[in-house]
């Protein structure tokens, strides 16, 4: 049986109820609560390997402040700059660029069939389609600090593949800012392939940082330390992508656009079984017909969508949209 208390995702629009009831009381510092706290406003539930991790984030990020964690506590409803830090340093940012290259392949696959058939559309006398142009539109759930995002960039591109964009998007402003800036250090540069490395360049001595400005000045040092003598994405990659801030408990969706492939790997595993419905038949909605979803191999098995195919592929754990 599962101990901890199930609660609403949604609940928090307007109000904070396990904070409300935590400050009417003056107890000590209460772990459980602060995991109950962190699976409301973002839907992860943090296992027991992970408390220590959690309890030095609500440390830390209270000590930046001058409080103490039941300070830190009173604090949180009011103050989003206080909690958005929290977030970002309870959230586990790393990846790796090519992590998981049979997905990778698939998608660029895809993307060149799709650009197949634009061309043969284009040199058609047939109207409607001729109309068939858009984007090849790819969309990273989870992105963390860029590295699927341009991985996939580099992939596409490498194969003369141009006409698509890739959004990625996360939880943690931290992560997006890193993504955002494509800085990375000598340890991921060795990650990526040869014919991929022509999309790099060494960083530039004189590259400036702005301070972003919801952040204190902690997580600037960490994002200039991360980034002295290293390397960054070609620029020429950057016209392709797009990373925005995304909670993908939410409701709403980052963008008006369906997406040909929605990439979900790695992420689910931190949700309840029935979050992880809500999150799936969200993508779904945002998934173009005939477009596909790709979660981690063993991911979210027991779904079984009528709108959705799984299909029989030897290495990737994807999904075809068969119907809206």
């Amino acid at each position: 049986m599962n101990k901890f208390i199930q609660l609403d995702s949604h609940a928090n629009k307007h109000i904070k109820p396990i904070l409300v009831e935590a400050s009417s009381q003056n107890n000590s510092f209460d772990v459980q609560q602060w995991r109950r706290y962190i699976e409301q406003e973002i839907g992860f539930v943090l296992p027991d390997v992970q408390l220590q991790w959690l309890i030095n984030a609500i440390e830390h990020t209270a000590s930046s402040y001058g409080l103490t964690p039941k300070n830190l506590w009173h604090r949180l409803p009011k103050n989003n700059e206080m909690r958005q830090q929290l977030l970002d340093n309870v959230l586990i940012h790393e990846s790796r660029f090519f992590r998981y290259i049979p997905s990778i392949n698939f998608v660029t696959e895809c993307a060149a069939q799709h650009q197949r058939l634009r061309l043969a559309a284009t040199n058609t006398d047939n109207s409607a389609e001729r109309n068939f142009d858009e984007l090849f539109r790819i969309w990273s759930v989870g992105c963390a600090s860029g590295q699927e995002v341009w991985s996939l960039a580099m992939s596409l591109i490498s194969k003369q593949l141009k006409n698509y964009t890739i959004l990625g998007t996360d939880i943690s402003h931290r992560a997006i800012k890193r993504a955002q800036l494509g800085h990375y250090d000598q340890r991921q540069k060795s990650l990526i392939p040869d014919i991929c490395q022509q999309f790099i360049q060494p960083l530039c001595a004189n590259s400036a940082i702005r301070k972003p400005s919801f952040c204190d000045s902690t997580i600037t040092k960490e994002m200039i330390a991360s980034n002295q003598a290293h390397w960054q994405i070609a620029p020429s990659l950057k016209q392709y992508v797009s990373f925005a801030l995304h909670n993908i408990i939410e409701q709403k969706p980052p963008t008006s656009h369906l997406q040909n492939v929605i990439i979900c790997q790695n992420m689910l595993l931190y949700f309840r079984k029935f979050d992880q419905r809500d999150i799936l038949a969200r993508l779904s909605e945002q998934c173009a017909l005939g477009g596909y979803i790709i979660l981690a191999p063993g991911e979210a098995l027991f779904w079984r969508p009528s709108n959705m195919r799984r299909i029989a592929h030897p290495q990737v754990n994807v999904w075809q949209k068969i119907n809206a």
